[in-house]
């Protein structure tokens, strides 16, 4: 992923280096081309209770006028506290603007933990209890920012894409019907793909179509499911349909949620049957 100048290109490669050496293991590089990185974030150092997953992208244009894209990842960080730290990182890039800010955003969210650990929740999230009443009290009202992340098994996110990547094939497609809707057509295309480079094969296998490369709209969304991080990593693009690709993505979103509580549900009933 080419940055727009060289300036820029080398300021980006001085914040992901100073970040590797500040945080080292809790730093990770989950796609060097495509400038996709996460850090694991806890109050503490020695025996962390609260702890959150922050993934960016960081665009070309990142940091002289464009804002990093990230994903903030933990079981119980929904509702009001997502909101309030989203808006804080968000105040923190207005204030810097054209500035280095990941660092400011690392620690303004390891504050924020701090404080949750030095309050009456002292005792640290019931990640087992969150989980249960997410799929117990309304299995189909899943908040768009819950992420099935549990707390001891992000202790290292070492993940590395797999070197095999390198040789990877183009996924198969799928192409469903068209739709005629007020004068205007849809057609969903399917792939199953496990890396952001298949996401490139795919678009550009469905690019070489005359029809759908100048198509008024291509909207589209991934995820990949991380399994060593216990995470998503996902993204979409709205091309002009304002927040098509994020509703798309938040499909997907809940078609997973919903699933993960199928599958607790199969569990439960099973440790039951044992019982």
């Amino acid at each position: 992923m080419a940055a727009s100048d060289p300036e820029t290109a080398q300021r980006q490669i001085d914040e992901i280096d100073a970040l590797s050496s500040i945080y080292g293991d809790d730093w990770c590089v989950v796609d060097e081309d495509e400038r996709i990185f996460c850090i694991k974030i806890s109050d503490c150092l020695e025996q962390p209770k609260w702890t959150v997953c922050l993934q960016v992208i960081l665009p070309s244009e990142y940091p002289v006028s464009a804002p990093p894209i990230y994903q903030l990842n933990a079981p119980w960080l929904r509702g009001q506290d997502y909101i309030e730290l989203t808006n804080s990182l968000e105040e923190i890039y207005v204030k810097n603007l054209g500035e280095s800010i990941l660092y400011l955003w690392v620690e303004k969210i390891r504050e924020v933990l701090i404080e949750k650990s030095q309050s009456s929740d002292a005792a640290g999230p019931n990640i087992e209890k969150i989980t249960e009443e997410i799929d117990e009290d309304n299995e189909d009202d899943y908040s768009l920012e819950y992420q099935p992340v549990q707390e001891d098994t992000i202790k290292t996110l070492n993940f590395v894409m797999s070197e095999s990547q390198e040789d990877e094939e183009l996924p198969p497609i799928n192409h469903g019907n068209p739709i005629s809707d007020r004068r205007s057509t849809f057609q969903a295309h399917l792939a199953p793909i496990v890396s952001p480079k298949q996401v490139k094969m795919v678009l550009a296998k469905l690019h070489e179509n005359k029809k759908i490369a100048s198509a008024t709209h291509n909207i589209y969304a991934y995820r990949i499911y991380c399994e060593d991080k216990q995470t998503y990593l996902q993204d979409c693009e709205d091309d002009g349909e304002t927040a098509a690709g994020g509703r798309l993505l938040h499909l997907m979103q809940e078609e997973s949620s919903k699933q993960l509580g199928k599958n607790k549900r199969v569990r439960k009933d099973k440790k039951r049957t044992e019982h």
